[in-house]
């Protein structure tokens, strides 16, 4: 059941951004809001100044790859859409949290605008997302890959990335240079095997 305070909440939002939001959702505690990618400047750019709203702080972005997964049917209008980027917000002003989803149109080519003008603070975020996912941010003056290595092919976290990678490198003391090659190892999957003694957790 939902808080007065996560309904009141959602109320304003509901006031303040009408057909823009399209949908609020209330799992676990939290307000999710989902704006579609057309909207989403204005949106970011509302819920920064409204005075009823004000989230000053962006506190982390994150890609999500909704590849295969089924619970994400609640958003009836996103079923087919694989990548999304997740805006968690903190308003000091109303002491509130917000989490906002947005879906990128094109699976093959997933593109965003970037927020960088309304939070500078997602500048590293937006490259993360950009290097393990594979997401686009239009406007970021400076995406980069961050973790991986600049000549580095694919992205590690899509689900159709396999987990050993594709290449690994190593330095070749013949060549004298750190040299790429295709995985030499084979995927494995391994399972902690448990020991306990006999009849442990019994009752007495």
């Amino acid at each position: 059941m939902s808080s007065p305070h996560l309904e009141t909440l959602s109320l304003c939002l509901q006031n303040v951004l009408g057909d823009k939001a399209a949908g609020i959702s209330d799992r676990l505690g939290e307000l999710t809001v989902q704006v579609s990618s057309g909207n989403m400047l204005e949106v970011m750019q509302i819920l920064r100044d409204h005075p009823d709203l004000r989230f000053e702080i962006l506190v982390d972005l994150c890609g999500v790859d909704y590849s295969a997964y089924g619970g994400e049917s609640a958003w009836a209008d996103s079923r087919s859409k694989r990548f999304a980027s997740v805006y968690h917000l903190l308003s000091l002003a109303h002491n509130r949290r917000l989490r906002i989803k947005v879906f990128a149109d094109d699976d093959e080519f997933p593109v965003l605008d970037s927020v960088i003008n309304i939070w500078p603070s997602v500048n590293w975020f937006e490259r993360e997302a950009f290097d393990l996912y594979g997401i686009v941010f239009t406007g970021h003056p400076d995406l980069r890959r961050i973790l991986t290595d600049y000549g580095f092919i694919g992205n590690p976290f899509r689900k159709d990335f396999p987990i050993s990678g594709n290449v690994e490198m190593r330095y070749d003391p013949d060549q004298q240079r750190v040299i790429y090659q295709p995985v030499s190892i084979e995927p494995r999957q391994i399972t902690p095997r448990v020991i306990r003694e006999e009849h442990y957790g019994d009752s007495e």
